[in-house]
Order: structure tokens, then sequence, then C-alpha cells
């Protein structure tokens, strides 16, 4: 079993900022990938953040600058900073992983629960 555990999310002001984490747990060989996604109301889940296992980040462009991506492999936890906050920033922020459970298993995707980020005008 794997969990994913998301928090730090909430409603902030724009120009504000808040920081949420991923914490994952359970049966765990190896985390690849770590990423984070987020959707809108009526909008499709698109890809925010990743961050390979040897630390290599990448962004969306929408985020570019004000957006951070780390992780702490000790922990297995995947945090994300964002700062200058937009209304357009609304949405669901979820964690997603690949990982193996063993060193026979092969690289699969796992999804936390999701965590809203709301931010005013």
């Amino acid at each position: 079993q794997v969990q994913l555990v998301e928090s730090g999310g909430g409603s902030v002001q724009a120009g504000g900022s808040l920081r949420l984490s991923c914490a994952v747990s359970g049966s765990i060989y190896s985390i690849s990938a770590m990423n984070w996604y987020r959707q809108a109301p009526g909008m499709q889940r698109e890809l925010v953040a990743w961050i390979t296992n040897s630390g290599t980040t990448n962004y969306a462009d929408s985020v570019k600058g004000r957006f951070t991506i780390s992780r702490d492999n000790a922990k297995n936890t995947v945090y994300l900073q964002m700062v200058s906050l937009k209304p357009e920033d609304t949405a669901v922020y979820y964690c997603n992983v690949a990982l193996r459970t063993d060193w026979r298993s092969l690289l699969k995707n796992y999804w936390g629960q999701g965590t809203q980020v709301t931010v005013s005008s």
C-alpha cells in the first residue's frame, strides 16, 4: 500500500504565498519523478512542476519564476513553494509520484487526494 498525503493548501489574497507538501508512505522501494498537477473548475488537469530523482526541475510557463518544486528524499516528501500567487492559480493541487514498491516491480503512478488553493483578488 502506498499513500500520498498532501497539506498546505488554503485561501490567500493575490500576491500571497503558500507551501504545499506531499508525504509518500507505505511500501516504497524507490521514487522516480515527483510532480505537482492542478485542476481548476471546468478545466483539464495540468502539469505544474516536476522534479526528477536527481533534482532536475521543470515548470509550466504559467508558473515559472513564481513556483519552486523541491524534494526531501530522506522523508519521501515533495514540496511546492508558491509565491506571487494570482487568482488564476486557484485550483485543486494534486501530488503525483512514480515509484517502485520493490526491486522487481515496474514504475507505477500514484496520486494524492488533492488540496484546494484559492487566491482572491
